[in-house]
């Protein structure tokens, strides 16, 4: 199981690049271009809440002994969300 909360932990790394590109890009463009990059980055936020609580399942049938381990990765990454969503 933790194989898949691995899996998760890559593309949540994936999608957090991607979105602090974006979110940089964000105050050098204008018009069409960062109304679409503002859409997109809207969408790819609700993508990683998504990500983040299949991650917050999959942590809940790892077994008691590393469930603390997967449970402060889980907090960081959700914090790392949070941080995300004040800079956009």
């Amino acid at each position: 199981m933790s194989s898949d909360f691995e899996a998760y932990e890559q593309e949540f790394g994936t999608l957090t690049a991607e979105i602090t590109n974006r979110i940089g890009r964000i105050p050098k463009l204008g018009g069409e271009d960062k109304t679409q990059l503002v859409l997109n980055v809207d969408k790819q936020l609700e993508e990683v809440r998504e990500l983040l609580e299949q991650m917050d399942l999959e942590v809940r049938e790892i077994p008691i002994q590393s469930r603390a381990m997967y449970n402060s990765r889980l907090k960081s990454y959700k914090q790392e969300v949070e941080k995300l969503e004040k800079d956009f």
